[in-house]
């Protein structure tokens, strides 16, 4: 492990995530941003063979600032600070990549999945398509230590927002936030739709819910996509759970609708997009209010 691993995880990404809370909680919907962390540990930095804007291409830019109103309506928001491209909680806690490390992996690793083959696990190696991250390779100890003291610590506050709006509400609806890059996707004549929807194809969350978002984005003029080409990551599979009475919808934005890619900075479409935003939860929130309780505990 790189000597200020730990240090840097202590005192830079301190704290690590928080969770933004209502005045009251009125609401059984829970937010979530996972991968819109922007600070970028030194350590990590120095690790590193790319440079800061590049790194930063896996990053859900400016996520939690486009649902940071959620909290008027009665809704936590708990958002990452850490990047993505330093450690991916919408991974299993150990999807490791044996070309990333030094060392032997331990035997519980999961290194055979799509996204650690991809170079995208638990810990990543590459950012966009192609870009290698570290200069040399890891130490497993080091990916133990963000694992141990980031990962484990974000998951267990996640669910137990969950677990808090189940014992209030009778029923927990999370929806997961990302970004998506703005490249093209062939089945969409050349261009990428501007919002995709998941919910690992009708197993996370009542097919009401996610048709109900996508009709309110389309009624105000946006393309939207369903579970392609994100059906949803590790947690909305892991969280969804609609016959226990919790609900998991990833929710995909296209970056070019509210930012350039290039500067990351925004773009005057911000304002219009969190405005279209208020809309679609405003849906949901209708949907939470009509939801038979009852009904979603016992399915």
């Amino acid at each position: 492990m790189h000597p200020d691993e730990a240090d840097s995880i202590r005192t830079e990404l301190d704290p690590a995530f928080e969770i933004k809370r209502p005045t009251e909680t009125t609401l059984p919907l829970i937010f979530n941003s996972p991968h819109s962390g922007r600070v970028y540990p030194k350590s990590f930095l120095a690790a590193s063979k790319l440079d800061p804007l590049t790194l930063r291409r896996s990053e859900d830019c400016f996520v939690d600032e486009l649902f940071g109103f959620v909290t008027g309506f009665g809704a936590p928001l708990l958002m990452a600070h850490f990047p993505r491209a330093y450690l991916d909680v919408n991974r299993e806690p150990y999807e490791l990549d044996p070309v990333l490390f030094g060392d032997g992996l331990p035997h519980y690793a999961n290194t055979q999945s799509v996204r650690v083959v991809g170079g995208l696990g638990t810990i990543a190696r590459i950012v966009s398509e192609s870009d290698e991250i570290y200069r040399e390779p890891l130490s497993v100890a080091a990916a133990l230590e963000r694992i141990n003291l980031i990962y484990a610590p974000y998951h267990e506050t996640l669910n137990g927002l969950l677990t808090e709006a189940q014992a209030k509400f009778g029923a927990a609806i999370l929806i997961d936030c990302h970004s998506m890059p703005s490249s093209p996707m062939a089945d969409y004549n050349g261009v990428r739709p501007d919002f995709v929807l998941g919910d690992r194809y009708g197993t996370a969350c009542h097919a009401e819910l996610i048709q109900l978002a996508a009709q309110q984005l389309r009624s105000l003029g946006y393309v939207v996509s369903l579970n392609k080409p994100y059906a949803g990551g590790y947690i909305t599979e892991h969280y969804g759970r609609p016959q226990q009475g919790r609900h998991a919808l990833q929710v995909e934005i296209n970056r070019a609708l509210y930012m350039d890619e290039s500067s990351f900075a925004k773009t005057s479409g911000f304002a219009r997009l969190e405005a279209d935003l208020h809309q679609m939860v405003q849906a949901l929130i209708a949907y939470a209010g009509g939801l038979e309780l009852p009904r979603a505990a016992a399915e």
